[in-house]
């Protein structure tokens, strides 16, 4: 699915692309839409668009006008340890990470700050 940054020098931007749209949450999906017939440039290989779920579904392109239909999708899903941050980036975006030594001791492992931290 293309997202819609056409390559088009020197032209206005399309409705589709300067949606004024708040920034993407959790509760605003990115929904993929498809043309139903021949469409302009900005639709032919399809769009997405920032939408809130309240919104209803577009039936027609907002630059051309010709009919267009939602397509189902699957979400994206993380899985696994992989969307955590690793060791190695943890102290360049500065934090301290701890690892639990043992009862209420407390051992760096990357960044800066103190060595231990102990409860007592």
């Amino acid at each position: 699915m293309a997202r819609m940054q056409p390559e088009r020098p020197f032209s206005k931007p399309s409705p589709i692309e300067s949606s004024t749209r708040p920034p993407h949450s959790p509760d605003m999906p990115i929904y993929q839409y498809k043309p139903d017939q021949e469409s302009c440039a900005d639709c032919v290989a399809g769009f997405d668009l920032l939408q809130r779920l309240a919104d209803p579904a577009l039936t027609r392109c907002p630059a051309c006008g010709n009919p267009v239909h939602r397509v189902i999708s699957a979400p994206q899903v993380v899985s696994g340890q992989s969307h955590r941050t690793s060791e190695s980036h943890v102290g360049k975006h500065g934090f301290t990470q701890y690892k639990r030594a043992g009862k209420g001791v407390y051992e760096k492992t990357a960044g800066k700050g103190p060595d231990y931290i102990s409860g007592d």
